[in-house]
């Protein structure tokens, strides 16, 4: 059978996934269909072999190179080695990774990877903000084939029942997708991708978010078992910042890490893990946050870290950090420190306890002691923009203190935000604690700054 009539049999054979809603999209690769044919030829035989999860990936790289060489040298012969070459490398990620957003995966200059439908991917370098790629996928059943093979792994899923979840890949970047009918035009991952070798606290002092004196200072509250919140917005580096402080535990603490999807890479020996769950698609088997930590409470942890609160679960982070758990630690959504603490009292609402508002924020005030605030700068750096301590109660408000604060001054020619990181000269009133744990602290650090 000569090519042609191979891919007009296999033009027949492919189904129009979608019905008539399906977008039709003028792909200019001349390569595409003799792509598709291989593919789906290739992919057959693999099945047929049982060679696509049994197998090692080198070993299957092999074959993918072995059978789509000698197809085009037999069907195309007129294709040029460069060409065939870029045919064989996207055969590899279609098998291999997850199609046309792999080369992405494998960049460590990208951070984000956001698919808006099959036609346009974006990406967020470090430094350079958002910018719109050339690849696409082929069609919305090519992005769904990308996600189930994401989320099959976790035993997770996505339909029409439940258009959306969380998931990580096995490097331990997070996903995010959302598909039809709430997305109409979707689907649409999101991936944000984290370093293979986390950052640590001299790293991010070196990237100029936060100042030595800042990290001395957060590594004394963290040793001495304050209780931390990492405030921000979305791609703040709240998460970064958090693993940086879990490396000022010590060894010999039992750590447990609770997550809605594992993305945290905690330092430590004793380190336990609990991760949420959807529920079946009977409806069981759901494992949320709030379950999480109830159970932790139960597994005698020296210290509870929650890679983010969200909901009813905050009353129940804020009960063990306020009884025999000092020293957690967790992150949440916020634009300032006063925000977060709006926020805290409405997720703490969401738990259904009968108490008076004033009693939660009493509550909030005596066990929260510091709040961490990052923000992503219009040049896409992040900085620790203030240190705040929750220093108790005057009538029905949380009284709040600033530490240590970033002043942002303008903004440079290219866009590069310029400013400077000060000294309020105020000193926490929790310094006893940390002397009492026999951390040195000088006076000189809380300096007020010119």
């Amino acid at each position: 059978m000569s090519l042609l009539e191979m891919l007009e049999n296999q033009k027949k054979k492919t189904e129009d996934v979608g019905g008539s809603n399906v977008i039709k999209f003028e792909n200019n690769d001349k390569y595409e269909e003799l792509k598709t044919t291989i593919h789906q030829l290739l992919i057959k035989k693999l099945e047929q072999e049982d060679k696509i999860s049994n197998v090692d990936e080198n070993e299957l790289k092999k074959e993918i190179k072995s059978f789509a060489g000698e197809y085009m040298q037999i069907n195309a012969p007129h294709i040029p080695r460069t060409d065939r070459s870029i045919i064989i490398d996207y055969l590899i990620d279609e098998i291999c990774g997850y199609g046309p957003i792999t080369e992405f995966l494998k960049q460590t200059d990208i951070e984000e990877i956001m698919v808006n439908g099959p036609y346009q991917i974006y990406i967020e370098q470090k430094g350079k903000g958002n910018m719109l790629t050339g690849k696409k996928f082929r069609d919305r059943a090519h992005v769904m084939h990308v996600i189930e093979k994401i989320i099959s792994p976790l035993g997770k899923r996505v339909d029409e029942t439940k258009p959306y979840t969380n998931a990580r890949l096995p490097d331990g970047s997070r996903v995010h997708v959302i598909v039809p009918p709430v997305a109409p035009k979707g689907p649409y991952i999101s991936i944000r991708k984290f370093e293979t070798d986390p950052f640590t606290i001299n790293d991010l002092i070196s990237f100029n978010t936060l100042t030595p004196e800042m990290a001395r200072f957060l590594e004394a509250c963290v040793k001495a078992r304050i209780n931390i919140m990492v405030s921000g917005g979305t791609s703040s580096g709240k998460t970064t910042v958090l693993n940086c402080l879990t490396s000022f535990i010590s060894d010999n603490e039992r750590i447990l890490v609770i997550e809605d999807s594992m993305e945290l890479q905690p330092r430590g020996n004793h380190i336990l893990r609990l991760e949420a769950r959807d529920a079946n698609i009977e409806g069981k088997g759901e494992f949320t946050i709030r379950q999480a930590v109830i159970e932790a409470l139960r597994m005698n942890p020296t210290r509870l870290i929650i890679g983010e609160i969200r909901g009813a679960e905050c009353f129940d982070f804020l009960r063990a950090s306020n009884t025999g758990h000092r020293g957690s630690i967790s992150t949440a959504h916020a634009n300032s420190p006063r925000d977060l603490l709006h926020a805290l009292e409405t997720m703490t609402m969401m738990s259904n306890i009968d108490i008076p508002l004033v009693a939660i924020r009493r509550y909030i005030a005596n066990t929260v002691d510091l709040v961490i605030q990052q923000q992503h700068m219009e040049d896409s750096t992040r900085k620790t923009v203030s240190i705040t301590e929750v220093c108790g109660m005057e009538g029905d408000v949380i009284q709040l203190q600033e530490l240590f604060k970033y002043e942002q001054q303008g903004v440079e020619y290219g866009g590069r935000v310029t400013g400077k990181f000060m000294c309020t000269g105020v000193r926490p009133t929790f310094m006893s604690r940390i002397r009492a744990a026999g951390i040195p602290m000088p006076d000189s650090i809380f300096t007020k700054s010119d």
